[in-house]
């Protein structure tokens, strides 16, 4: 087990670098071949990509898979992409398999199925990297719809006074026994870690909370590892299913600034 990474000391300031990393299979339970569906005429991945290459404060932008098919569509768009193994069972362990060969002090892990990422929010993610460099770990999380608290496919989090997460669910955390006094968060499932601190959490292995709700931050927190959660203002629509992209698809519609990839 490695040592337990929850020093909080003041934050400092040096030129130190991120890298976005983009981790993507082709498999998916819900929609096949998510990476490469089309939404409003250009391929997830496309979209996700140029919305990272928004944010300002990033070296460098790279897709991260194991599929040809999704390799090759990068390389088509301009992308950069890196090809890994095949075993890697999360997002953390496909970049923990590349980033020991990467020159970099922090790396930010983008999921491939949230095409309308707000670039402003990663900027927030890789700048607190980069000013505090005690913080193992950062991601972010937006005020929870409603709707939302019962529904196990939206993560949940609270955190301590100091912003530290406490405990991520697919369950509706905190119980509202008095509703006015927390605002419920839904997690937003961008990680940002200090390269080190990446490393020594794909080594460990998965743990018994981290099997239980399918959430590979409980692995993080299991482990002694402080996570910092960054609040934004409202989370976008990833997708999951059918219905996902064509909310979003309803969603570039009425919002045309958004549709450009």
């Amino acid at each position: 087990m490695p040592p337990k990474s929850t020093s909080r000391k003041p934050p400092t300031s040096s030129a130190r670098t991120v890298v976005a990393a983009i981790p993507v299979r082709y498999a998916s339970t819900r929609l096949p071949g998510k990476p490469l569906v089309s939404i409003a005429g250009v391929p997830m991945i496309e979209r996700v990509y140029r919305r990272v290459a928004k944010a300002r404060g990033i070296e460098r932008v790279v897709v991260l898979t194991d599929d040809e098919r999704i390799a090759r569509v990068v390389s088509d768009f301009g992308g950069d992409v890196e090809m890994t193994r095949e075993d890697c069972v999360s997002g953390t362990d496909r970049i923990a398999s590349v980033a020991d060969r990467w020159a970099t002090d922090a790396i930010l892990n983008v999921q491939g199925d949230e095409p309308l990422i707000d670039p402003s929010s990663l900027e927030a993610l890789a700048t607190h990297l980069r000013t505090n460099v005690a913080d193992p770990v950062a991601t972010l999380a937006a005020p929870a719809a409603p709707e939302e608290l019962t529904n196990p496919d939206v993560v949940k989090v609270v955190t301590d006074l100091e912003g530290y997460a406490l405990f991520f669910s697919r369950a509706a955390i905190p119980f509202a026994r008095n509703p006015r006094c927390a605002t419920p968060l839904r997690h937003i499932g961008v990680y940002g870690y200090q390269t080190p601190s990446l490393l020594e959490i794909a080594a460990c292995e998965p743990t018994p909370l981290e099997r239980t709700e399918a959430l590979e931050q409980l692995r993080m927190l299991e482990n002694g590892f402080s996570i910092r959660v960054l609040r934004t203002p409202r989370a976008w629509p990833a997708v999951d299913t059918m219905d996902d992209l064509r909310r979003v698809e309803l969603l570039l519609r009425e919002r045309p600034e958004l549709a450009e990839p």
